[in-house]
């Protein structure tokens, strides 16, 4: 099912903090990407299909830097192909020590309208990412060229990145702490109750800075709590 402009805009509203909890409700308590961090924290949430790209651990008769020369290159292709509004999520093996890819690659996903890019591994060229108005995801800054380590192999299958399972097509989510991902047969529901989750703690969030204790606020046992979020929630048009 394709992620829809309401599903997509009710996420970029919500943290990965608040989706990581609606999953774990449903059972999932691997889905947000370990040790991956924005290049630039002060852009706006990412969201997206995902778009996949796998490498394996190079063999050196096979990964000469000639292999950039095939315009079947998978890496090259993964580029061109991966579609707007989508984030491409590379499968890198958690390894940093080369690149997955650089800041020209980086800036043509984005002129074609890709919405972000992901590696469990490092980008190159960072000072530049980050001066783009562009969603990143890494491990690390790393500089040499992905072909030292990593061999492209397959585009858009099922992959592990950051010890998470993504398929394509999910729904994937980043903001200034991590990426987040959503199975697509659960983003809709997911964003629904996210959105609300976060009306609620922004609720209590305001509440406890006033000094209100937290026991009977959040979780709300007490009537009086639901009570007084229903009156905060008129007066917000929340």
């Amino acid at each position: 099912m394709a992620l829809s402009p309401a599903t997509r805009d009710k996420l970029k509203t919500v943290s990965t903090a608040t989706l990581c909890t609606a999953l774990f409700k449903r059972g999932l308590r691997n889905q947000f990407i370990q040790d991956v961090h924005p290049v630039n924290p002060s852009l706006p949430t990412m969201v997206g299909e995902a778009f996949t790209l796998r490498y394996i651990p190079a063999r050196e008769d096979l990964n000469p830097i000639s292999v950039f020369q095939d315009p079947n290159h998978p890496q090259r292709v993964a580029v061109e192909q991966c579609p707007e509004g989508a984030v491409m999520v590379i499968d890198s093996r958690k390894d940093a020590r080369a690149a997955s890819a650089g800041s020209i690659l980086i800036s043509r996903l984005m002129v074609r309208g890709a919405a972000g890019m992901v590696t469990d591994g490092g980008f190159r060229d960072t000072p530049e990412l980050a001066a783009l108005p562009f969603p990143t995801y890494h491990q690390r800054p790393s500089a040499p060229t992905n072909l030292t380590l990593h061999q492209a192999l397959d585009i858009n299958v099922p992959i592990g990145c950051g010890d998470v399972a993504v398929f394509p097509g999910d729904v994937i989510v980043g903001d200034q702490e991590g990426v987040f991902v959503i199975p697509a047969h659960l983003a809709d529901e997911i964003a629904d109750e996210a959105v609300e989750m976060t009306a609620f703690e922004d609720f209590v969030t305001e509440e406890v800075l006033k000094g209100r204790p937290i026991i009977g606020l959040y979780p709300p046992t007490l009537q009086q709590s639901k009570d007084d979020f229903a009156v905060w929630r008129k007066a917000k048009n929340r």
